[in-house]
């Protein structure tokens, strides 16, 4: 663990450092200049919901996190732990453990569900094997020589966070989990992250369903225009009207 000393009065006293920090980072698609200066940072084992309006930044940041070929990160510090990660490549960043679990799932046509999940583990850094995938996602396990593009849009989103599980896993982003799902899908999708968050899995959700964000996370940060607007706990923002009608619209 790193640990920060601060003197105060002539008194020394230890702070733990952030599990994970970004450090106002700026990101660019071309010349347009989307992820202004944004800084937050999480505690092991937290959950934080990223939100904000369409096109506030939300998976930019996100993207920039995983060190994704755009947005172009140009300043800033991202560390994991002592991995400067705003100095890696996406398979860099994978290999020191930041999963992300894209909007559009990317499951690989032509594979079952059990190869997408064997192919996950080729990597060094293994995660969950697909028994302990299987007893954590059983519809999975009932499908797992099914073609992984031929499932239902719910049973695709767990596969997709089922192979991030499957390589070893620090920092865990969610990209918008819920889009296009029907509510009785959304409900098990959630039950899934809640057991996730029981795992003590630190993870970052972007997510437009936000009061379901919420619900499941510790902390929240909002962005404005690729700025922060609000950072504080989960809770502060579902007891505020006003934050939520501002920045949310609900």
């Amino acid at each position: 663990m790193v640990l920060e000393t601060h003197i105060a009065r002539g008194a020394t006293t230890l702070t733990t450092a952030p599990y994970f920090s970004v450090n106002d980072i700026h990101a660019y698609y071309g010349e347009s200049y989307i992820v202004q200066g944004v800084s937050f940072d999480i505690n092991e084992g937290e959950i934080l919901a990223l939100l904000g309006r369409n096109g506030a930044g939300k998976t930019s940041t996100l993207r920039a996190i995983a060190r994704a070929d755009n947005p172009e990160l140009r300043s800033g510090e991202i560390m994991l732990g002592d991995h400067a990660l705003h100095t890696m490549s996406a398979y860099q960043s994978a290999r020191a453990g930041v999963q992300l679990v894209p909007e559009d799932r990317r499951i690989i046509q032509g594979l079952t569900v059990e190869e997408n999940l064997q192919l996950a583990q080729v990597a060094p850094g293994h995660g969950w094997t697909p028994e302990e995938v299987y007893e954590h996602f059983p519809r999975l396990g009932e499908r797992r020589k099914q073609e992984g593009t031929t499932l239902s849009g719910g049973e695709q989103q767990m596969l997709a966070i089922a192979r991030s599980l499957s390589r070893e896993v620090k920092l865990l982003l969610l990209d918008e989990p819920y889009e296009g799902l029907a509510p009785v899908i959304v409900q098990e999708i959630e039950r899934i992250l809640h057991g996730i968050k029981k795992l003590g899995i630190t993870t970052i959700i972007v997510e437009q369903n936000a009061v379901a964000a919420l619900r499941l996370s510790d902390r929240a940060v909002i962005l404005d225009t690729g700025q922060v607007a609000f950072t504080g706990t989960a809770q502060e923002v579902l007891d505020s009207a006003e934050l939520r009608q501002e920045y949310l619209a609900i």
